[in-house]
């Protein structure tokens, strides 16, 4: 909840957020639904679906989101660079403060949606190799049962019937009725295409079209789902798209493209007439490639009878026996030679492995890590008796000055009872005075009775009477 204007004595103050949604409503309230051109750049796909962008001119430029709802309605798909006509409304992102633009609908300025479309998913489907002729199937030669897979009611399929039958009795037609246009015919053309790979006994080719119409109507034949659907087929595919001119991404996968519906029957079924022009032409290629060989097998025989004299064929097979024979002990011979370098390699590879053979290696490794270990294990015991005994002479050294050995032969330690200040000399004590008075194993408390002094004896190295 917003809290209310602050009343102060420079008139109504609004806070940051009162002032953006005020701008908002104001320019929602005025710019209700508008067209705008501009060129699209700083184009953001994300992974939301959304889109994002910059319309932009020779001088401005606007903010404009496009929500994944708006997105999936486009039939292409938005480019940098691509001049459009933008449908939306003006609003504010508040936590931004920025104004943009909330489009709802982009058409490409020139060419038309649907041309663009085709145009990128034509140059997409190029790059995976579906238009590749190496993976497109040949038909057979005399087809006899041909699917179809067109509308019902169109002039297509009475054409194809039509041809069928005027070209050949001896061919069954079996119709997948389906529609052509529209937003549900793209996945019927699929399942058609599908059910007809999956008919028994196997159908040899299919016919998949329609009559001619504009981009919209023939638009079916250039969703991606029909392509791909065409490409995977087990069954020849002839694409029978709209007129000669019309072109569909269907044609360019299909494994022959037939101008009509017409033209696509009169391809897949051959009368009986160009049956025997084929025939005969067959005939007359195999007879011409007949006699070419005879010729060129009598001129060779000619020749060689006039070079040497003729000898009988079985001459030539015993010839060649003996050569295989030859051939064959020189295999042997190589076989064997061959065995035997192998085998004295593999020996003296035994004999290399065996040398390094990781156990060998880890044993002799193990052995010289135990006697390492001894020679460490003597080395440390060395250092530490020495270390030891070391540290028994410092400790006898360090007893003999300790002050408590020296107490322990005698002497005591003499201190003031009340401050507890050692006393050294006789001169400051005065009689009466308690005293405190360590010994090695205690200490006696006491009070001075007399104070005696003597002269202190002189320092070794003291200075002399002069």
């Amino acid at each position: 909840m917003q809290s209310p204007p602050f009343e102060s004595p420079f008139g109504r103050v609004l806070t940051v957020s009162q002032v953006t949604q005020e701008i908002k409503e104001i320019l929602e309230d005025s710019y209700p639904l508008m067209w705008i051109e501009g060129e699209i750049s700083n184009l953001r796909l994300v992974q939301s679906g959304h889109a994002y962008f910059t319309l932009k001119d020779a001088k401005s430029q606007l903010r404009t989101v496009m929500f994944r709802s708006s997105v999936r309605q486009l039939p292409f798909t938005p480019e940098a660079g691509m001049q459009v006509i933008a449908r939306g409304r003006l609003s504010v992102y508040e936590p931004r403060g920025d104004y943009q633009l909330i489009a709802e609908a982009i058409e490409p300025k020139g060419v038309g949606a649907l041309q663009i479309a085709f145009e990128q998913l034509k140059a997409r489907l190029f790059q995976e190799g579906l238009f590749d002729e190496d993976r497109k199937l040949p038909l057979p030669v005399m087809p006899q049962r041909i699917g179809i897979v067109t509308s019902p009611t169109g002039a297509a399929i009475r054409d194809i019937i039509q041809v069928a039958h005027r070209r050949s009795a001896n061919v069954h037609l079996f119709l997948y009725p389906v529609r052509v246009q529209g937003k549900e015919a793209a996945g019927e053309i699929v399942r058609a295409i599908a059910a007809l790979n999956a008919f028994e006994p196997p159908l040899d080719a299919l016919i998949v079209g329609r009559g001619g119409g504009s981009l919209e109507d023939l638009w079916a034949f250039n969703e991606e789902a029909v392509a791909w659907a065409i490409a995977v087929s087990e069954i020849p595919i002839i694409s029978a798209v709209g007129h000669e001119t019309d072109a569909t991404i269907a044609d360019f996968v299909a494994d022959l493209r037939a101008s009509t519906p017409s033209a696509a029957a009169e391809l897949v079924v051959k009368s009986a007439e160009e049956l025997s022009q084929q025939a005969g032409a067959l005939l007359a290629r195999m007879h011409n490639v007949v006699q070419h060989t005879l010729m060129r097998s009598a001129t060779a025989l000619e020749h060689l009878s006039s070079t040497r004299p003729f000898r009988a064929p079985h001459r030539f097979v015993q010839a060649w026996q003996q050569q295989v024979d030859d051939l064959m002990l020189q295999l042997d011979k190589a076989w064997l030679n061959d065995m035997q370098g192998r085998t004295r390699r593999l020996e003296i590879a035994i004999k290399t492995l065996a040398r390094s053979n990781p156990q060998w290696r880890w044993q002799r490794q193990h052995a010289h890590l135990d006697i390492q270990r001894r020679r460490l294990e003597t080395a440390t015991r060395s250092c530490l008796n020495l270390r030891r005994q070391t540290l028994h002479g410092l400790g006898g050294k360090l007893h003999s000055l300790s002050p408590l050995a020296i107490l322990a032969r005698g002497y005591g330690i003499c201190r003031d009872a009340a401050t507890q200040q050692l006393i050294t000399r006789a001169a400051p004590v005065q009689p009466g005075q308690h005293v405190e008075l360590v010994l090695h194993d205690g200490q006696l408390a006491c009070t001075v009775d007399d104070v005696q002094e003597k002269e202190a004896p002189p320092l070794e190295g003291g200075v002399g009477e002069g």
